[in-house]
């Protein structure tokens, strides 16, 4: 059975490393084009080569310092980079220079990275100061709504993960939390549930233990009640 999976990992490997090769070879014949470096970049991230990625858009930073469009993106680029790698300082120094074009994504990121550390009062404020300019993104509404579920903000929650769900109904990952929401407000819950498990099965059995610990609370609140 483990087969399988290894299966699929080396077929992906191959295919990354062949992509690799294309874009050296796109980078070699076009050498004043800034988009090759960057996509070999994430192809190098996917490959967890993060030290290569790193170097080659150091390289094309220098080589590109002329281009606005290209400084932009290839510092959203080492940004990512350094985010793959867990070098969440660099990562964050990156994202905050971002322009315009790219302000609300490096908001984002800043805020998963916040996230990724636990704080999710911070979280949710760069989630939030990212969604200012980019009001319908599916990733950054989620990202809100998680981290108001975090800090226990039930009602807001339920919000932000309705509007993820008008904008992606096929979202198992929000289904679930939306049921969790759901069940810590006495609301229906058990279609959001069946709606998660349907389609993110594998989220929806990780999930298994948010809802003991979340029945759990209940039953305590109720007690407490009495």
């Amino acid at each position: 059975m483990t087969t399988e999976p290894s299966a699929k990992r080396a077929a992906d490997k191959q295919r990354s490393e062949k992509l690799v090769h294309q874009l050296v070879q796109q980078i070699t014949q076009h050498p004043g084009e800034f988009k090759p470096y960057y996509e070999l970049a994430t192809v190098l991230v996917d490959l967890k080569s993060y030290a290569q990625a790193e170097e080659l858009l150091m390289k094309a930073l220098g080589l590109f310092q002329a281009q606005p469009e290209a400084v932009e993106r290839l510092h959203y680029g080492l940004g990512n980079v350094y985010y793959a790698a867990q070098d969440y300082p660099k990562a964050i120094a990156q994202f905050d220079q971002l322009g315009d074009q790219f302000k609300g994504v490096g908001y984002l990121m800043i805020a998963q990275i916040h996230m990724a550390n636990g704080d999710h009062k911070r979280a949710l404020a760069f989630a939030l100061t990212a969604l200012a300019s980019q009001p319908n993104d599916v990733a950054t509404l989620q990202v809100v709504a998680e981290n108001l579920l975090a800090v226990g903000d039930m009602a807001q929650a339920a919000t932000y993960y309705d509007r993820v769900l008008a904008l992606d109904a096929k979202n198992g990952h929000a289904q679930f939390d939306r049921g969790l929401v759901a069940m810590v407000q006495g609301e229906a819950y058990a279609d959001y549930f069946a709606k998660a498990k349907q389609l993110d099965p594998a989220y929806y059995a990780k999930g298994q233990k948010k809802l003991v610990d979340i029945e759990k609370f209940i039953h305590t609140q109720h007690q407490q009640k009495e």
